[in-house]
């Protein structure tokens, strides 16, 4: 049976001084766009990296279209495009420079294709990249990166530094590239509002744990948002909550939907992906709280 799978992430850890990325799982179904999601810290990055085998993970398996991304190094990134947070682009080179680079290294480059793309961001192809604004070049990595028609698309916080119409862009060419159903996106951002135009799942990271893992429809199937007086919070209720936003008088909570008979005289919401983040953030906080530690985010 042929592997539904673009990338699978299979209790994978990797151990600092201090901050443990620990046993993360995810799969990510091809035709799919996931968003990877959480604080500064949490380990998106470092994920990343362990997938594109930048660095070596302390244990757990790394799977790209079925290949282990290791023994199969060369194999898993031809079928690889990736965009980083922080541009790799050196200084006194130009995109016409990269393009003649990439083609000689990717396969399947398309110079027809590479070209469109720097028309249509304005990017100067002779233009030094000391010359070149954070839009531009996170534009020109993007246009390096879709330009030989990647499999897997790793993008790490790509639209932060666009303009709104660039991302608009960014946006349509990312649910056109997952169209046909073969080819998947890894999106990682703190932007939840692209997500919410584009993913099909979400994978919620925090301190370098996965608390969650799922298709965006199955987030309002199993929470909800609840809203009321913080008379309606007690001992027995509280524990139920993923987290809480407390004002002087009201709250706002997440909730499993089978918990919300517990709760009477609230109002319920239907939640998104920035709901989901920021609740089990607020959770986390709070739990560390009560434990009476301290926590290092890495």
């Amino acid at each position: 049976m042929m592997n539904q799978y673009a990338l699978e992430v299979e209790n994978v850890s990797k151990e600092y001084a201090d901050f443990r990325l620990d046993n993360v799982s995810f799969r990510l179904e091809k035709g799919m766009v996931m968003g990877l999601v959480g604080e500064n810290g949490a380990g998106k990055t470092t994920i990343i990296k362990l997938i594109l085998n930048a660095m070596e993970k302390s244990g757990g398996n790394i799977r790209v279209f079925g290949m282990d991304h290791v023994e199969k190094e060369v194999e898993s990134k031809e079928r690889i495009g990736y965009v980083a947070d922080d541009d790799y682009l050196l200084i006194t080179s130009n995109m016409k420079q990269y393009a003649k680079a990439f083609a000689y290294v990717y396969k399947d480059w398309d110079q027809a294709l590479f070209e469109k793309y720097a028309r249509m961001w304005k990017l100067p192809p002779k233009k030094k990249f000391s010359e070149y604004s954070k839009g531009m070049k996170t534009k020109a990595m993007l246009a390096l990166a879709l330009a030989h028609h990647p499999d897997l698309l790793i993008l790490d916080e790509p639209t932060a530094g666009l303009d709104p119409v660039a991302r608009i862009e960014v946006l349509d060419i990312l649910r056109e590239i997952v169209a046909e159903g073969e080819r998947a996106v890894l999106f990682s951002t703190h932007i939840t509002g692209d997500l919410d135009k584009i993913a099909d799942s979400v994978t919620v990271l925090i301190d370098g744990r996965v608390t969650e893992s799922m298709a965006i429809d199955q987030i309002e199937d199993k929470y909800a948002v609840i809203s009321g007086s913080l008379s309606v919070l007690n001992a027995g209720n509280e524990r139920l909550c993923v987290g809480i936003r407390r004002g002087t008088q009201a709250f706002e909570a997440l909730v499993e939907r089978k918990h919300l008979d517990k709760f009477t005289g609230v109002g319920v919401h239907t939640p998104n992906i920035e709901n989901l983040l920021t609740f089990s953030i607020w959770g986390h906080r709070e739990e560390i709280v009560e434990l009476g530690g301290e926590q290092n985010n890495g």
